[in-house]
């Protein structure tokens, strides 16, 4: 995905719409296995900063499963999504069109996030919230995983 621009931020924004902590959890394991991101933050190499991305991105993996939880339009819902949506688009943009990058992701995102739920609802009425959250979480981690692997340089070794 080196010549597709700004594509990889729309793309990882389409990720942020289902699942909010998925982009910067897949991000994190690039991080962690030596990858580099075409965009630069500096955020992206703080141990603290990749521990808990992966940690956020497991544990709403688990929370969405439970009864409650909110729908992902509700505001703190829509805010995790421009936060994380932001920062994976700039880190997936090319070198010096990070706040492009950013924007394209978050206008992906929150419209998304609509469809998205209104898809997720329909689920849940054939398949139940479980099945189709479990469902939804395996195409969803997949999309990130593609969309970071095909976008993340890999360090070669010396």
């Amino acid at each position: 995905m080196k010549n597709l621009g700004l594509l990889p931020s729309a793309l990882i924004g389409a990720v942020a719409s289902a699942r909010s902590m998925t982009p910067m959890a897949t991000l994190a394991t690039a991080r962690l296995a030596g990858g580099r991101t075409p965009g630069t933050l500096v955020l992206l190499d703080h141990p603290l900063f990749k521990f808990g991305a992966l940690a956020m991105g497991v544990g709403e993996l688990f929370g969405d499963k439970i009864k409650s939880a909110p729908d992902r339009t509700v505001f703190l819902g829509l805010l995790a999504r421009v936060m994380s949506a932001g920062i994976a688009g700039a880190a997936l943009a090319p070198h010096g069109r990070e706040r492009a990058g950013a924007a394209v992701a978050v206008s992906t995102a929150v419209p998304l996030a609509y469809l998205t739920l209104a898809g997720r609802k329909r689920a849940m009425a054939q398949m139940g919230q479980t099945r189709s959250g479990l469902l939804e979480d395996v195409l969803v981690v997949l999309a990130g995983a593609a969309v970071v692997a095909l976008t993340v340089n890999q360090r070669r070794a010396a």
